[in-house]
């Protein structure tokens, strides 16, 4: 098969998904900009309870990824099957931690430093 016709394949599959797809990309780089602008950076910032639910909803990926694609976890029987599942639920976790992470400095973060706090 060739890149092309495995490209036109992966476009035909994913068409019906395109509006999920484009919210969640919306989503992600509206909390990643609003975050950003007030102060947040990834690697300075720790919040264990993100990272708890980001495993949690990619975990919770391989219960509702195939009720999605109106399939069942038990057709996931080769080992390419496991790796495309394992990839998206990877996949999943990581979208997840990249919305969770920000919106979680955005809630904790102090509001205003007074004059006296700064150091």
């Amino acid at each position: 098969m060739t890149i092309q016709g495995a490209l036109t394949i992966l476009m035909y599959a994913l068409a019906p998904f395109l509006w999920w797809i484009l919210g969640a990309l919306a989503v992600l780089v509206l909390v990643q900009l609003v975050a950003r602008l007030r102060g947040y950076r990834a690697l300075h910032y720790r919040c264990l309870g993100t990272n708890l639910a980001s495993l949690a909803v990619g975990l919770s990926g391989l219960w509702w990824i195939p009720a999605f694609t109106h399939s069942k976890l038990g057709y996931v029987a080769t080992a390419f099957d496991w790796v495309a599942m394992i990839g998206a639920v990877i996949g999943l976790t990581i979208a997840a931690w990249l919305v969770l992470h920000p919106l979680s400095y955005l809630v904790r973060a102090p509001r205003y430093v007074s004059l006296g706090d700064a150091h």
